[in-house]
């Protein structure tokens, strides 16, 4: 169910991930209103919490809060029925994290090339484990977009497939257990709403940290 692909070139399922573009105008036309106005405070939030991190290039934000607006916004419409969950999939997280890596690794070395070699090396790392160090820095800012869109696409699967399971019980549950069922079902939607709004959150933070260790 997390790869419903088809033989055609362009699968109908990838044009969920356009369908926040024709319900956007919709409130952003009626302004104001409560719906608007809570998607301004949301940006508003995002952009004082990132602006300390990259003080340096306050333009850069408009590209990290588009980050997150567009994996909240998928997260949250693939808790729908019948919508493909985008962010679910390693091809649509890998393409996200792995471009902003690697222009940012591209900025920093021609930019900022003494800066990236410090940060190799930890402040206080004893003589000889300095190379070890540079290698582990060194993989571990290599596997970087990995661990970005990894992180996100197992949350979302997750809470995925433990909805998928509860849902599987209704047949073989007692007719005097359907309310606790019913209830922990609803507990679970709110822990994945919890869940969307955190995981764009983490992967917007980590970008924004990534680069103001390359741009600073």
């Amino acid at each position: 169910m997390f790869d419903p692909s088809t033989p055609n070139f362009l699968s109908s399922n990838w044009l969920a991930l356009g369908l926040f573009v024709l319900l956007v105008p919709v409130f952003m036309k009626m302004s104001p209103n409560r719906l608007n106005q809570m998607f301004n405070d949301l940006s508003n939030y995002i952009f004082t919490e990132f602006k300390p991190l990259v003080y340096k290039s306050t333009f850069s934000m408009i590209i990290f809060i588009s980050f997150f607006m567009l994996i909240m916004y998928n997260n949250i419409m693939g808790l729908a029925p019948y919508i493909f969950t985008c962010s679910s999939q390693l091809v649509f997280t890998m393409s996200l994290a792995f471009p902003i890596w690697l222009s940012l690794m591209l900025y920093g070395w021609f930019n900022n090339a003494s800066n990236l070699l410090v940060h190799l090396i930890p402040q206080s790392t004893p003589t000889l484990l300095m190379p070890f160090m540079v290698l582990i820095e060194t993989v571990s800012n290599l596997i970087r977009p990995l661990t970005l869109s990894v992180r996100l696409t197992a949350n979302m699967v997750a809470g995925h497939l433990l909805i998928v399971l509860l849902n599987s019980a209704d047949t073989i549950t007692p007719f005097l257990l359907y309310p606790i069922l019913f209830g922990a079902k609803q507990l679970l939607l709110l822990l994945e709403v919890a869940v969307a709004f955190i995981q764009a959150y983490v992967f917007s933070v980590l970008v924004v940290l990534y680069s103001a260790e390359f741009t600073n």
